[in-house]
C-alpha cells in the first residue's frame, strides 16, 4: 500500500477514536512555581470535539481513494 492510503487510514481510525470517545479534552502547558514552602500550579486545558474526527475521517477517505487512483 502506498504512503498515502497508510496515512489515510491513520486519520480513519483516530477520527473514529475521537467520535467514539465524544471529543477528549488535554493538557497543553504545565507551569509550577515554588517560592518557599509555597508551590503553585497552572494547567492550560484544551479539548478536541468530535467535529474534529468527522473532518479526520472525510480526509482520510479522501486520501486512501486518492492512493488507490495514483
Amino acid at each position: 500500500m502506498k504512503p498515502i492510503g497508510i496515512i489515510g487510514i491513520i486519520l480513519i481510525v483516530g477520527g473514529a477514536i475521537v467520535l467514539a470517545l465524544g471529543g477528549f479534552s488535554f493538557v497543553k502547558d504545565r507551569s509550577e512555581v515554588s517560592v518557599g514552602p509555597v508551590s503553585v500550579a497552572a494547567e492550560e486545558r484544551g479539548f478536541v470535539p468530535p467535529v474534529v474526527g468527522i473532518g479526520a475521517i472525510v480526509v482520510g477517505l479522501a486520501l486512501v481513494v486518492m492512493g488507490r487512483r495514483a
